[in-house]
């Protein structure tokens, strides 16, 4: 059987007018790039679905990445997505239609993300696409889905903007973003930490627009910044900025830093002891960004919004559907990204049943406002995506290094959960200017 069709970002783009190709593979399995044990949907694959009796599939691209920072959280975020699409699959598709998907490596690369998306929409004939954890990349997606009305789901990108100035009709934001997190980490840092605070950040979109919202807090708190430190992404020798923090010697750092950079920073920060010198906050972690790494490297306090050992319904049976998917992996059990990646996709596609139609219009209206119970989520408390700037509003979690394991795999911590109403966003609504229904394209597929 052929597996997942991962087409490279940089091929040939066609023109609009250029018919789509109807050469199509089945949604089998992950990259070899990304480690991923194959497994197998249950659909029959025909290449010219006007001959067929089989219902022409519905397509999805996923617009994750294979390589460059955030290869390790693409990987998984992609594997969320698949196991929701099997489960469908397995159950009949949707709307009688079987469902494949189409990979393409973003390479956290926003020019990639561009050219990615116009190749799934026009030659590709994806009716959504899902993905991004860079939050630049998914800028870049989502202004050429806006473009041609192609709901595109943005899993696990969390720089403010996404759901603020950088909002759209077509967008909707799965993930929580850096003031969320922010405000559920800042004050109670500043009362038992101190106000002197550096800050680390990625020099790109989420890091900037995070550690913005971070300093906002902090003064408002009766905090001070004493110095902000841009870190070039890619970067892996933080000796420079490891030394000045040693002169400058805060009560907390807050770190945006994410992806391979974060796993590098980490190492390099236990080599010279400075992870017991000051407080260290890290807006939010990923768990592929710290699995693996060893409890030395599991210091200070992150955010989150899942973890795979909460004692909530449902979480053990999710944490064996992983399992039994993807025996062998790397990663034994689902991390955050896997599981915003599987909620999204999962949302999406009860969304189009429920409308009935693929018609992009009519989901999107299925998916503005729409309320998800706490159990059906496997969080504390229920969620929503707020119509005003389609983010999911949710649980979030802040967790340590757990000295105190059931199990190997159980590295972390929870310490505390916040309602999503007391660490709302509340810039967002004002920046976020969601185009018209009108000025949006129609299309049903």
């Amino acid at each position: 059987m052929d597996t997942l069709k991962h087409i490279a970002p940089n091929a040939d783009t066609p023109n609009e007018s250029e018919a789509p190709t109807l050469h199509r593979r089945r949604f089998i399995a992950a990259s070899a790039a990304a480690g991923v044990s194959s497994f197998f949907g249950p659909w029959t694959h025909n290449r010219v679905w006007a001959q067929s009796a089989q219902a022409k599939p519905l397509v999805i691209g996923l617009t994750m990445d294979a390589s460059g920072q955030y290869a390790a959280s693409g990987g998984m975020e992609r594997l969320g997505a698949m196991m929701a699409i099997k489960e469908f699959n397995e159950k009949g598709g949707v709307l009688g239609r079987p469902i494949e998907a189409i990979h393409m490596d973003t390479e956290t690369t926003p020019a990639t993300g561009s050219r990615v998306a116009e190749r799934m929409i026009n030659r590709n004939e994806a009716a959504f696409m899902i993905g991004a954890v860079h939050s630049g990349v998914a800028n870049a997606i989502s202004q050429v889905a806006q473009k041609y009305g192609c709901i595109f789901l943005n899993t696990n990108s969390s720089s403010p903007t996404e759901s603020g100035k950088d909002c759209h009709r077509v967008k909707f934001v799965w993930d929580g973003n850096g003031t969320n997190f922010a405000q559920a980490t800042v004050r109670n840092a500043i009362q038992a930490n101190g106000k002197e605070w550096v800050l680390l950040t990625n020099d790109y979109v989420w890091g900037h627009n995070t550690a913005k919202s971070t300093r906002s807090l902090v003064e408002a708190n009766g905090g001070r910044v004493v110095e902000e430190l841009l870190i070039p992404q890619n970067t892996r020798d933080f000796s420079s900025y490891l030394l000045k923090l040693q002169q400058l010697k805060p009560q907390v750092v807050a770190t945006a830093v994410g992806g391979d950079d974060i796993k590098a920073l980490r190492q390099q920060v236990v080599q010279l002891g400075l992870q017991n010198r000051a407080a260290w906050i890290n807006n939010q972690q990923d768990w592929p960004d710290v699995y693996g790494l060893g409890p030395e490297s599991i210091f200070g306090v992150f955010g989150t919004t899942w973890y795979y050992r909460l004692d909530l319904p449902g979480v053990k049976e999710f944490v064996a559907a992983y399992q039994k998917n993807f025996p062998g992996m790397a990663i034994a059990v689902p991390g955050n990204v896997f599981y915003n990646g599987y909620m999204a996709t999962r949302e999406l596609l009860r969304c189009v049943q429920e409308a009935g139609t693929t018609n992009n219009l009519a989901v999107i209206k299925k998916l503005e406002g729409r309320k998800m119970p706490a159990r059906d989520r496997m969080q504390h408390f229920d969620a929503w995506i707020d119509p005003a700037t389609h983010q999911v509003q949710q649980t979030i979690y802040l967790a340590s290094y757990n000295d105190a394991p059931a199990e190997k795999t159980d590295i972390f911590k929870v310490l505390t959960q916040s309602d999503p109403k007391d660490v709302t966003d509340p810039g967002a609504a004002v920046a976020c200017k969601l185009e018209s229904y009108e000025a949006t394209p129609s299309y049903e597929r």
